[in-house]
């Protein structure tokens, strides 16, 4: 029985329920390690290799989510900030969500897996959100999900009544995917990185729009409309000072790049992480992470010197000097 196969779509199936790249690796892992030891048990007449793996990975990823608080945004802990020099603290009580690095799995894997929804799901309890990702995302029939749960098609159905409400009041969708490959977002973006590493924070606020979010987990604080996201800007420059560099990157089915800072000897040192929303050729919210571990997933270099930036290259594709 193969079941590497099934391995990308599980880990993302994870990630949505768990919120965390890291921990969706692990709990697959988990979930391989189940199915190859109750392979003997496995009945092809009842189920697909497919369905049957996912009613396991929906057990691992239940148990792992008992007394587990959501994995949040900071937009969804209070109200934005107004002072663009209030102190840069992370929280690193809370467990923040984490992106997805879409350049290790295929783009079928990737749907319906941008932050703001990710983001959202988190606010349902453990069983509507596997409803909702089961039944909305994945196509899964209500019976083959009752079966997934333990439950009743009657059961299911009325849990995913409840996830869709709960999810449209907290504002998630799960259509309206924006795609990274857009070549009106793609265009956006470049702008932004040419104004970003120019450190031109007018030409920045141009490409906003007016209620543009910026966050920075694990930062709590965060800011909404393009004036604070310009006043904050001018505090980072003022700070690291110009000269950025940056590389294009996807999470989540978003446009991304990494953001390195100027070193005094001429590098760049890996400073962020950043994940745009454009909405109407506007940037309409950009998370910043500035945590090791995102970096790590996505694989990325701590530092650049000089002779190894190349520049503004294709999304997902760090260029090299060879």
């Amino acid at each position: 029985m193969d079941l590497e196969p099934y391995r990308g779509e599980l880990v993302a199936y994870c990630y949505r329920m768990l919120g965390s790249y890291h921990e969706a690796e692990d709990l697959v892992q988990e979930t391989m390690l189940r199915a190859w030891k109750a392979r003997d048990r496995y009945d092809r007449t009842r189920a697909s290799v497919r369905t049957w793996l996912y009613r396991i990975a929906t057990n691992v990823c239940l148990t792992a989510l008992e007394g587990r608080t959501r994995r949040p945004l900071p937009s969804g802990l209070g109200a934005p900030s107004q002072d663009p020099g209030a102190p840069l603290t992370p929280a690193l009580d809370i467990p923040w969500l984490q992106p997805f690095p879409d350049t290790r799995f295929d783009l079928e894997v990737r749907a319906d897996m941008r932050l703001a929804l990710v983001a959202a799901m988190q606010v349902l309890p453990p069983r509507q959100r596997a409803v909702l990702v089961l039944r909305e995302v994945l196509e899964f029939t209500a019976a083959e999900v009752a079966e997934q749960l333990g439950t009743t098609s009657a059961a299911v159905n009325s849990a995913l009544q409840r996830a869709r409400a709960a999810l449209a009041e907290a504002g998630g969708a799960v259509e309206e995917v924006v795609e990274p490959e857009d070549a009106g977002a793609r265009a956006v973006i470049q702008r932004y990185v040419r104004a970003f590493e120019a450190a031109d924070v007018p030409a920045l606020v141009r490409l906003l729009t007016q209620d543009a979010v910026l966050e920075m987990p694990p930062v709590p604080l965060w800011y909404r409309g393009s004036r604070d996201y310009g006043r904050f800007m001018d505090r980072v420059f003022a700070m690291r000072g110009t000269g950025w560099a940056t590389t294009p990157l996807t999470a989540n089915g978003q446009p991304a790049l990494a953001a390195y800072a100027p070193e005094s000897d001429g590098s760049h040192r890996l400073h962020t992480l950043q994940v745009f929303t454009v909405t109407a050729g506007r940037v309409a919210h950009n998370v910043v992470f500035a945590d090791p571990r995102v970096f790590e997933a996505f694989g990325l270099p701590g530092r650049i010197s000089s002779e190894d930036f190349r520049g503004f290259g294709e999304f997902g594709e760090f260029r090299r000097e060879r």
